[in-house]
């Protein structure tokens, strides 16, 4: 039980860290969104377990080679995009930006992707998958809520400067999945 909540722990502080990011960029804070935001994140910290859990390692070599290269480029696209918007006029900014379904699914993807490998090792351990995805859903839905939080209470003050330091925050996120896999950070 502790080893699996300290696993969606882990698991969920990407999409925590994207979580506030999206809070960030939020004018007003709709319930509706939040919760849309994290339903995405915590449906898919959950899924991607499962997945791996039925993969189990035959295709885990093929999985984790490529991975973090996926996270990467999702991560750096729509973090650099959130920091033209954030550069961009402020009366262009005025409107709030349309979160979009589309963005969601590959945000929901690029911090979920790690999640499938230990999906697959959670196979090895004969762990009970159905137990593990509920804990790590749930983790992962609460503190995505936390995060839109805490960024709408920051970005409502600082709206262009928010987007700004969201999309290098994404930007960050990207590269530090990549250096981690690539073990430039291994030590951490």
């Amino acid at each position: 039980m502790i080893q699996i909540i300290l696993i969606g722990l882990g698991l969920s502080m990407d999409a925590f860290a994207v979580s506030i990011c999206k809070g960030l960029e939020m004018k007003e804070l709709k319930k509706e969104k939040m919760i849309l935001i994290a339903l995405f994140f915590g449906l898919f910290q959950a899924l991607m377990p499962l997945i791996g859990w039925f993969l189990g390692s035959r295709f885990a070599k093929y999985i984790t080679s490529i991975d973090h290269w996926i996270s990467f480029v999702l991560l750096i696209f729509i973090g650099g995009k959130m920091l033209v918007e954030g550069i961009k006029n402020k009366e262009e900014l005025a409107n709030e930006k349309e979160l979009t379904i589309k963005e969601l699914f590959l945000l929901s993807i690029a911090t979920s992707i790690d999640a499938l490998a230990v999906g697959i090792t959670l196979a090895f351990e004969n762990t009970n998958i159905w137990f593990a995805i509920l804990i790590i859903g749930l983790i992962t839905f609460i503190l995505s809520m936390i995060g839109v939080l805490l960024g709408h209470k920051f970005g409502a003050k600082y709206q262009n400067i928010s987007e700004i330091i969201g999309g290098i925050i994404l930007i960050l996120i990207g590269i530090k999945i990549l250096l981690e896999h690539l073990g430039y950070l291994s030590f951490l």
